[in-house]
């Protein structure tokens, strides 16, 4: 490991590899990456990975566009597959209210230049199937929207800011920063000691800990958020088939729900308003990549009609047989944490919010 550089990156997840790459385009290239496992390990391996323009702050907008762009930029300098999917994609309003506000960031997002429209909620259902057009007054369509491979992107920005001559370092864990008299930084490391300049802290779910080596709390925290993954569903493959493109991404904000295709299936996240702090695995020798919860869904009989936003699919999901036909059926969660590097295989782990339940529950499977 070099004992001297302009710049220490601490982190190697996605945000860390490409503030690496950025700094070496602009011309520091005297720059180093200082990663305390593998590439991704932290919470950029397991991200949904979706992407869009509209934002209703304009500065994080242009961003936003300008990242879009640069994906495809990355993957040719790189030659690393970043596994992108430009599909489209809609935000939904399920209130006059909400319209409203969207309307708003349609405004702005056409001051920008960026292209969006206004969607009833039929020519919402005319573009996007699974939605249920009587949970919703309109829509806004984004056309420059869509979703990537996480993992391949953080490679692309690592491998382009190698190129550009950067170097990164795995398995060396940050213990220490001492700054100098002079200004600049010990980076002090389990494998040895790196003088810096600068010091960039991108280490994500351990940002906290990072800042309290300098005295500093930082009000960062990383919550548990959730996603669900079907098995493959007709209606998918059929539109796939019909209409030889993907299922574009969703947004509902009163549901705190979003939607894309994942293969054959979908992916549904929700947004919990009391979900759960996550804290650092401390057992040696494990990392945050082992202690993520696994879950498992199955399909419950029901006799009551779902408030449905969205109806993904007619099948099992994640290998869970399904019941037989019914007026309509609901998701139940059951999930647990196995992992065996710390001691906790087979804990049950705690259930979800009621408001996250309340949001999986919004979600109901056609009948025919």
């Amino acid at each position: 490991m070099k004992s001297h550089a302009k710049v220490v990156v601490i982190g190697g997840g996605v945000v860390g590899c490409s503030v690496l790459y950025h700094l070496t385009k602009f011309g520091w290239t005297d720059a180093v990456l200082l990663e305390r496992s593998e590439l991704t390990s932290g919470s950029t391996w397991h991200a949904a990975g979706g992407m869009h323009t509209i934002n209703g702050d304009p500065n994080v907008a242009k961003l936003q566009k300008y990242t879009v762009e640069l994906y495809k930029e990355i993957q040719e300098f790189s030659g690393q597959d970043v596994g992108l999917h430009m599909t489209s994609g809609m935000m939904l309003a399920a209130t006059k209210e909400r319209f409203d506000w969207m309307k708003s960031i349609l405004a702005k997002g056409r001051y920008m230049g960026l292209e969006a429209e206004l969607l009833t909620p039929r020519e919402a259902h005319d573009l996007m199937p699974l939605l249920d057009p009587d949970q919703f007054v309109g829509a806004v369509f984004d056309p420059v929207e869509g979703h990537l491979d996480p993992y391949g992107t953080t490679h692309a920005y690592a491998k382009s800011a190698k190129k550009n001559g950067a170097e990164i370092y795995l398995h060396t864990e940050v213990e220490d920063l001492v700054q100098r008299e002079d200004g600049s930084w010990r980076v002090i490391t389990n494998q040895g000691e790196v003088i810096a300049e600068h010091v960039v802290n991108a280490a994500g779910l351990w940002a906290r800990e990072v800042g309290r080596m300098l005295g500093l709390e930082l009000p960062v925290l990383a919550m548990e958020h959730m996603y669900l993954i079907t098995e493959d569903m007709p209606e998918v493959i059929e539109f796939n088939r019909t209409r030889g493109k993907e299922l574009m991404h969703c947004v509902d904000f009163d549901g705190e729900i979003y939607l894309r295709q994942e293969r054959n299936g979908m992916l549904m996240g929700t947004y919990e308003k009391a979900c759960r702090p996550w804290s650092p695995v401390t057992t040696p020798g494990t990392s945050a990549m082992s202690c993520w919860p696994r879950i498992s869904i199955a399909f419950r009989r029901s006799s009551k009609s779902a408030s449905g936003i969205f109806r993904p699919s007619t099948g099992p999901a994640s290998g869970r047989s399904s019941t037989a036909p019914s007026p309509s059926r609901r998701m139940a969660i059951r999930w647990s944490v196995p992992c065996g590097a710390c001691g906790t295989s087979g804990r049950p782990a705690p259930s979800w919010p009621a408001s996250a339940r309340a949001a999986v529950s919004a979600w109901r499977l056609p009948t025919g």
